[in-house]
């Protein structure tokens, strides 16, 4: 009789053992992933793939409401019609008929004077050696969604990102100031006058620290309410209140929030760094929308964030201005680049042209108003790209998807009473990271999207909520008193 109970307590610290061992492994994970040069080159995705593989084995299922299952399977479900699209660019023989070959191999074929075997993809192969960033991305939501499931460790997330952050952005303000002209311990091939941290490219550097900064005002927040008494908030009083009494936590928290914002303005991305102040504004709006006063107090906080962006562009935002003012709004390149995208995917609308092959595929539709300068091998618009790369059903597909992501993320803001700073993170670096990628490729670089898709996840798992009976005591860098019980 005592067997079963013997194996039950080893099972039980089994499954506690390989929690922990998940957790900070993505923890790692999170914070590690901006620092070689964003993890843009082929190695270190590979790397990072294997590393998310052994969160998402030893992650935990317990907790798990049917809701969670529910949206693990309309995961599993893009999943899947990802892995046909792949198979139908890769295999000799596809499944379906539903394109054919592509064109350029039977050219090839008559000017060549051979027969070459035709492949869906216009570069045979390529779609496999191209899995490492959208493998990192998915498995970075899923684990993030598994181990978000725990608010403590939810929580515990949102810190890392904001001490990451942090780290990065004294390192890239430090940096800047002592040598623009370096990386790391490689030299800077453009962006010398703009701050990059360990990214290569200032765009996606400023869409990190504007991410990080989302998390450190969550923190700021959260920090303030809990300070606070229940009940209705004194606006008048209340700077007063904090400068007259400023507990620690805020002074910290709103510190790392100051820098990385720092960081963020030092990049002189336009669209980076005017979409992370809206974020901002929408996140504190949000947070603090049951404390506002009367019918208009979210129009007068959303006026009043306006009015705070607008000054801190023109104080801290000198080389955002000057862009501005050199380039207007809009890139003409972009607009061309996004023209030439919609002809390739009019062209090939079920299949694309093959994960990854967009940098050959784009030459034969680039226009005579785009520069010949450089080489594109972004259609700077992720969806667009993906569309013309893997065909115009699984873009569309994907697009559904972060409908319901934003859906659920919305309904997590509306209904949850305690922890609510967490998906209102995720909505907001959300909001960041997609409309971003409509502009740039910020989502295709790992560094980035990593900890980006990891507080989504978690995001995700806090709104469906949690079944309480397992959840856990894990300690939190902040008290687990909550005005919202």
């Amino acid at each position: 009789m005592v067997e079963p109970e013997i194996d039950n307590r080893g099972l039980s610290l089994l499954a506690k053992w390989s929690t922990k061992f998940a957790t900070g492994v993505l923890f790692f994970a999170v914070a590690v992933a901006p620092l070689p040069f964003g993890s843009a080159d082929n190695s270190a995705m590979a790397f990072w793939s294997v590393v998310l593989g052994l969160v998402l084995i030893a992650a935990p299922l317990k907790g798990l409401r049917k809701s969670h299952f529910v949206l693990i399977g309309c995961f599993a479900f893009i999943v899947i019609a990802y892995a046909a699209i792949l198979h139908e660019q890769l295999a000799p023989k596809p499944w379906f008929a539903l394109s054919g070959p592509h064109p350029l191999w039977r050219e090839a074929s008559q000017a060549l004077g051979e027969a070459l075997r035709p492949s869906a993809s216009i570069a045979r192969n390529e779609p496999f050696f191209a899995l490492g960033s959208p493998v990192d991305c998915m498995l970075a939501l899923l684990c993030g969604f598994l181990i978000g499931t725990d608010r403590a460790r939810a929580r515990n997330l949102l810190w890392v990102i904001a001490i990451s952050g942090v780290v990065y952005a004294v390192y890239g303000i430090v940096s800047h100031v002592n040598d623009p002209t370096h990386i790391l311990w490689r030299e800077k091939a453009s962006y010398r006058g703009d701050l990059t941290g360990t990214f290569i490219n200032r765009n996606t550097a400023a869409v990190y620290f504007g991410s990080c900064a989302i998390a450190c005002l969550m923190l700021v927040c959260d920090r303030i309410r809990r300070e606070l008494p229940r009940g209705p908030i004194a606006w008048r009083q209340l700077p007063s209140q904090l400068l007259s009494h400023s507990p620690r936590g805020v002074v910290l928290t709103f510190s790392m929030l100051f820098l990385c914002a720092a960081a963020m303005f030092m990049t002189g991305s336009r669209a980076g760094v005017v979409l992370s102040l809206m974020a901002m504004i929408m996140a504190f709006t949000t947070f603090f929308r049951r404390d506002l006063p009367g019918r208009g107090g979210i129009t007068t906080a959303l006026i009043m964030g306006a009015g705070l962006a607008l000054v801190l562009l023109q104080f801290m935002g000198a080389g955002v201005n000057a862009r501005f003012g050199a380039q207007g709004l809009a890139d003409e390149g972009r607009l061309s680049a996004w023209r030439a995208a919609l002809r390739m995917i009019a062209d090939r609308p079920w299949l694309g042209s093959g994960q990854g092959t967009f940098v050959w595929a784009f030459p034969a539709y680039r226009s005579d108003d785009i520069s010949m300068v450089g080489v594109w091998d972004r259609a700077h618009n992720t969806l667009l790209e993906l569309a013309a790369d893997m065909g115009l059903p699984l873009a569309a597909l994907v697009a559904v998807g972060w409908m319901l992501i934003f859906a659920i993320l919305i309904y997590g803001v509306r209904s949850r009473q305690r922890d609510v700073h967490i998906p209102v993170a995720a909505l907001s670096v959300a909001t960041v990271a997609i409309l971003h990628s409509l502009v740039d490729f910020s989502l295709q670089i790992v560094g980035y999207a990593i900890p980006t898709l990891a507080l989504i996840g978690a995001g995700l798992a806090q709104s469906l909520g949690t079944d309480r009976r397992f959840q856990q005591t894990a300690k939190s860098p902040v008290s687990d008193r909550s005005h919202y019980d």
